[in-house]
């Protein structure tokens, strides 16, 4: 793409506050291996569009001698480790009944640069909001272009006026998970501030192809998430109702209060590990969403847990797999157990769904998806079609992604690690979450929650009061 043509592609999505400085395709700096690789299930199954994240720098006043300084070493470090992870360079290409190919062509991502005419207190302390200046410091992805023209990575350098920039984040899920994409940019900044390549990625795909399929008799069913009782067009109509997104902090003494709640409130063996974090902040978000939302106690309810299966297969996966080794795994409780047992059950429920992920588990799922010849209703592509039956997080439902283990935090290209980091929030929908470690890295943690808006404050409600926990989120 020649930078003309990028900036058409763009120029309609800058707000008035940041103007578009330049819009530039980074290729690999050296040729790559070209060819088309097969996806596997896992990779064109759940979330298959572009997944957006964003950080925020205060460089040193006086480590600049330039201006353009910045963007020249991110470009040239991109090109650079784009060598080593070509298949971000890549394009996807279709095949029928929503199936996709890798193709490796070396077309580039894309990079842009942008300058804002505000500083990063008019975004309200990074607080979320439904102010649109947000979204304008992200990339657009036109996704009424054929797929084959959509870069699979795309980022943005924006300036702001008080000298802090953003560098945001948007990669097509299709290709790599997160724990690939943290991979990726550790090393990204690794080649920006000097250092050499740490970690070869993994791109072989045929480890996973050439798995036999599981000998055991039971079979893996995929159930449909629950609607609202007594609405069984439940799902269109909750999808139009306005939402909002919620920010929770818990320091590190609030969240070992949680664990230690759930865990002496529910029997475990003497042997038991005990509930994770994940397992006991997603219980309690879950027990607090359906009190929020005035769940019957006959109401079904269902919970996404996403699980990285590369140590559970038999043989594992190199850590270094760069492709997607997670699926999302459906927890299922009646509302009124959640509500009425102690905290501890939610947290079983969770705990228990993850355990069930082992070889024969993951074997049972993609043979399943494989016996499928038409993956449509399987695949989120919310910002093309509606009617998707996964992911369905929507009431009465939930999905809380974990981030704790992701190296995603304390990204340095060479001025410092970042001030805040977060995921790109405007495009979460209803019923979405994450929990990711705070940036200062102190053991406290955040929590982003989509939730309709009649039932943000009695979310935040349950959630502080139940446990009777200090309330420290003012947004």
């Amino acid at each position: 793409m020649h930078q003309n043509q990028c900036e058409r592609n763009i120029k309609s999505t800058m707000s008035s506050s940041i103007t578009l400085k330049g819009c530039y395709t980074v290729k690999p700096i050296e040729p790559t291996w070209s060819g088309c690789l097969s996806l596997t299930e896992c990779d064109q199954v759940g979330i298959i569009t572009h997944v957006p994240l964003i950080y925020f720098y205060r460089p040193p006043q006086n480590w600049l001698t330039s201006p353009t300084k910045i963007a020249t070493i991110l470009k040239h470090s991109l090109s650079r480790v784009l060598m080593h992870f070509y298949v971000l360079a890549g394009r996807l290409r279709s095949k029928e009944n929503c199936h996709f190919d890798l193709e490796c062509n070396a077309k580039g991502v894309e990079f842009i640069e942008a300058e804002s005419s505000s500083t990063l207190y008019d975004l309200g302390n990074f607080s979320p909001s439904s102010n649109n200046y947000y979204r304008y410091l992200f990339p657009h992805v036109d996704y009424t272009l054929p797929i084959h023209e959509l870069p699979l990575l795309l980022i943005q350098l924006t300036k702001f006026k008080c000298g802090d920039i953003s560098i945001s984040v948007l990669f097509s899920h299709a290709v790599v998970d997160g724990q690939g994409l943290s991979h990726f940019l550790n090393e990204w900044a690794q080649l920006a501030r000097g250092e050499p390549l740490k970690r070869v990625p993994c791109l072989d795909r045929t480890m996973l192809h050439d798995k036999k399929p599981c000998n055991s008799v039971n079979e893996w069913m995929f159930n449909e998430p629950p609607l609202l009782l007594g609405n069984s067009d439940g799902k269109v109509e909750e999808s139009k109702k306005k939402t909002r997104v919620g920010k929770i902090k818990l320091n590190k003494a609030q969240v070992e209060k949680l664990r230690k709640i759930a865990n002496e409130s529910w029997n475990k063996h003497s042997n038991d590990r005990g509930f994770s974090r994940y397992e006991t902040i997603a219980g309690h978000m879950w027990r607090s969403a359906c009190k929020a939302r005035g769940h019957k106690n006959e109401q079904p309810t269902m919970l996404g847990v996403t699980v990285d299966w590369r140590s559970r297969v038999k043989p594992s996966l190199p850590k270094e797999y760069f492709g997607n080794a997670a699926y999302d795994i459906m927890a299922t409780s009646l509302a009124g157990d959640l509500m009425s047992k102690p905290s501890g059950y939610a947290s079983s429920k969770i705990k228990e769904t993850i355990e069930k992920v082992n070889d024969e588990y993951v074997r049972l799922m993609s043979e399943y998806f494989k016996k499928l010849d038409d993956w449509t209703n399987f695949q989120n592509l919310h910002e093309i079609v509606s009617g998707n039956i996964v992911p369905f997080y929507q009431n009465p439902n939930l999905g809380v992604v974990s981030w704790l283990t992701l190296s995603l935090h304390r990204l340095d290209f060479g001025w410092g690690n970042e001030l805040y980091m977060e995921p790109g929030i405007h495009d979460m929908l209803e019923g979405e979450s994450f929990i990711l470690p705070s940036s200062h890295d102190d053991g406290s943690l955040m929590i982003f929650i989509c939730l309709q808006e009649v039932y943000m404050d009695a979310f935040k409600r349950h959630f502080y009061e139940d446990l009777e926990l200090e309330n420290l989120s003012k947004l």
